[in-house]
């Protein structure tokens, strides 16, 4: 036996074999292939970081909104000189509420009521809304008129916006929407107590309303939770139906090989056609009202069917055969192994592809936009035959405002939108974690 410890020292410094190269290729393959995964991964966090960022710096102030404390001296001679509202309480209806507003906010900034400059001055640091406010105020208790009540009114935007730091102080006055004189009197009023920021209720409550101080999402909200429920009711039962039926009883032939390519290729189809599509037919041959959250849920019904019915036979082909020849061995029928023993199995991703489905449509906008649901609504829809928008419409109404005000609105509005897709999101991981079944 020959021992290696006296072997010829060329033998041990000779160049491994072809093999041990090869491993070694490999290996540096498999690290490279896994760098490029991290760095892909990376990037793809950083832009969503960046996107995140971006939104949340220029919306997260929506949700708070500057009021302003004024009391307001609810003067007979301007509601209602004639006394009439025994008789004529429509007369409650047409009185100028606004000066009431103005005159008591320049009396607590001690502004001389004979300056009409100044009184201007005054009357725009105070929303337009108010005339709503205090009319809604005396309508609902008319034993105010006569009395001098603290109320609390909502900032004009450029006042809310200066307030918030949005707009740079430091340029010449002419060339800011604000005077030095209304920079003083906001200080005035935040010394005292009397101008603070609290939180936006309006956003959520509020309809359109050209006066981004004013405008919020409520209707927007209702119109997407209208629409949401139209295709839960209507793509979840025929979606699950056609699936059921192509993939556990229709034969296999040209005809439901065609029925299939068509179906993946619908999934596929621009969202703006499934709108077109809408128009004409749900619009000018159904004559279905426009601007309707039905129209909208029917248009969102088309365009998720394909998605759900994919998602659902997905599901079906998971389920393992032998359940199926289980059930049938027992005696089981063709029926009674389906919705026995199959859906049940298969209802985890049915139900992750139906709220993927959902989350899809919901921050949809192009087909919404063909259907007339960017029209301008201010008031609550009470069915979904009634004119509304939805909250990815509302936030592209937004965008193409003029007013400065209007940008943290429309970032205000992409967070509700993201925060209600992530819950759905979310959603679906816990009930698919909650009822999967490993085979």
């Amino acid at each position: 036996m020959t021992d290696i410890t006296s072997a010829d020292p060329m033998v041990l410094t000779a160049a491994p074999p072809r093999r041990e190269i090869g491993i070694k290729r490999r290996y540096a393959a498999e690290r490279r292939f896994r760098l490029y995964g991290i760095l892909a991964i990376s990037f793809g966090v950083i832009f969503l970081l960046l996107l995140l960022w971006s939104v949340v710096s220029k919306g997260y102030t929506a949700f708070l909104q500057t009021e302003i404390t004024v009391p307001v001296t609810f003067t007979e001679k301007v509601i209602d000189p004639q006394n009439t509202r025994a008789t004529n309480p429509a007369v409650l209806m047409a009185a100028n509420y606004p000066v009431l507003a103005r005159d008591a906010l320049a009396k607590e900034l001690g502004v001389d009521p004979a300056d009409r400059a100044a009184l201007k001055e005054v009357n725009s640091m105070i929303s337009a809304s108010v005339r709503v406010q205090l009319r809604d105020i005396v309508v609902n208790d008319p034993s105010v008129i006569g009395k001098t009540v603290p109320v609390k009114v909502l900032a004009e935007g450029n006042v809310d916006a200066a307030y918030k730091g949005h707009i740079d102080l430091s340029v010449p006055e002419s060339d800011r929407k604000i005077s030095d004189r209304q920079l003083g009197w906001i200080q005035q009023l935040a010394a005292k107590g009397e101008l603070a920021s609290r939180f936006n209720t309006g956003l959520f409550v509020n309809g359109a309303s050209s006066r981004p101080e004013a405008a919020g999402v409520g209707v927007a909200l209702i119109g997407s939770f209208f629409m949401m429920l139209i295709v839960l009711a209507l793509a979840l039962p025929i979606g699950v139906a056609a699936s059921i039926y192509l993939e556990e009883f229709a034969p296999k032939n040209r005809l439901t090989d065609l029925i299939e390519v068509n179906i993946n290729n619908l999934a596929a189809v621009p969202s703006i056609v499934y709108g077109l599509l809408g128009l004409a037919v749900f619009i000018n041959f159904a004559g279905l009202p426009r601007s309707a959250s039905l129209v909208g849920g029917l248009v969102l019904t088309l365009m998720t069917l394909p998605t759900i019915i994919i998602a659902t036979r997905a599901a079906l082909k998971a389920v393992p055969p032998s359940i199926r020849a289980a059930a049938l061995g027992l005696g089981a029928s063709k029926m009674q192994t389906i919705f026995h023993h199959v859906l049940p199995l298969a209802m985890p991703g049915i139900l992750t592809g139906t709220i993927i489905g959902l989350a899809h449509a919901l921050g949809e906008t192009a087909p919404l936009l063909l259907i007339g649901m960017v029209a301008f609504v201010a008031d609550f829809p009470a069915t979904p035959l009634q004119p509304s928008t939805a909250l990815p419409v509302q936030i592209y109404m937004w965008a193409n405002e003029a007013e400065r005000a209007f940008v943290e609105r429309t970032s205000g509005a992409i967070i509700i939108l993201l925060l209600f897709l992530l819950a759905m999101n979310i959603g679906a991981v816990i009930l698919r974690r909650r009822f999967e079944r490993r085979w």
